[in-house]
């Protein structure tokens, strides 16, 4: 396909850099791109990559938009309250750029319907905040050999990872199985309104990084920010060849975890 004049105007600062260019942009009209999570990371990675020309993208999510969420969810607007955040997130999307395809999942991501929907895309976007599914994120990935970012918040701090399936450690290589659920600190914590929206802006990095096969992607490292101090640092992690969710007796099925 070739770009229409419209298309030149709108991705120009794209097509000016020289290793994206007009064949980069083309690429990224053809690409498709499942965000799981049209919250607090959701929300920026669903408005930057409208805004970036990705042809087609899934926005899945079950809850509707509360008043509370507006203090970090930035792609929801007030008139949007009591509403699905996925009709939210498709409205603002294509304000933002008619021209991408949204598909929106009013529904829940568990394990009997995890494969079927991720299988459409060629990138996939953990932006949920609990354990469960995350987890369930990285194994369906895992076993649909569906590349992926993660990404974590809680109050000040944020942590993000790329995950390419066989070819690097996968989430369960980091972190072997979820907390118990009485430990799961994330919705008996505050967070600081602005520390999705700088994860999630690297989420979208790292996907578009991917799409057009340019720059280092975080593999290997999980890079960790605390916005209080503004420090940035990676974490090494090893692929585990006894990860028991990508190593030598990797899974074959999928299953829910407890939340």
């Amino acid at each position: 396909m070739k770009l229409t004049q419209n298309q030149k105007e709108r991705y120009l600062r794209h097509t000016m850099l020289e290793d994206v260019g007009e064949e980069g942009q083309e690429k990224l009209l053809q690409s498709s791109v499942l965000i799981i999570g049209a919250g607090g990371l959701g929300s920026p990675n669903a408005m930057y990559l409208a805004a970036a020309g990705v042809g087609k993208i899934g926005i899945l999510d079950f809850d509707i938009v509360e008043i509370s969420n507006l203090q970090r969810q930035i792609i929801h607007t007030t008139e949007e309250i009591s509403h699905p955040k996925t009709r939210s997130a498709k409205i603002r999307m294509n304000a933002i750029n008619p021209e991408v395809e949204v598909h929106t999942y009013f529904e829940k991501f568990t394990s009997s319907n995890a494969i079927k929907i991720i299988q459409d895309y060629d990138f996939v976007i953990d932006a949920t905040d609990n354990f469960a599914a995350k987890f369930l994120i990285n194994d369906a990935c895992v076993l649909a050999n569906k590349p992926y970012s993660h990404a974590g918040i809680l109050k000040y701090r944020g942590q993000t990872m790329t995950i390419l399936p066989h070819k690097t450690a996968c989430f369960a290589c980091a972190f072997d199985a979820p907390p118990p659920t009485e430990l799961n600190p994330i919705f008996r914590a505050g967070l600081f309104g602005v520390i999705p929206g700088l994860i999630g802006c690297i989420q979208a990095a790292e996907t578009i990084k991917f799409l057009l096969n340019i720059g280092d992607l975080i593999t290997n490292n999980l890079l960790m920010v605390d916005a209080k101090t503004m420090d940035f640092r990676k974490i090494k992690v090893s692929k585990n060849p006894e990860c028991r969710i990508c190593g030598n007796n990797a899974i074959k099925e999928l299953k829910d975890y407890p939340q």
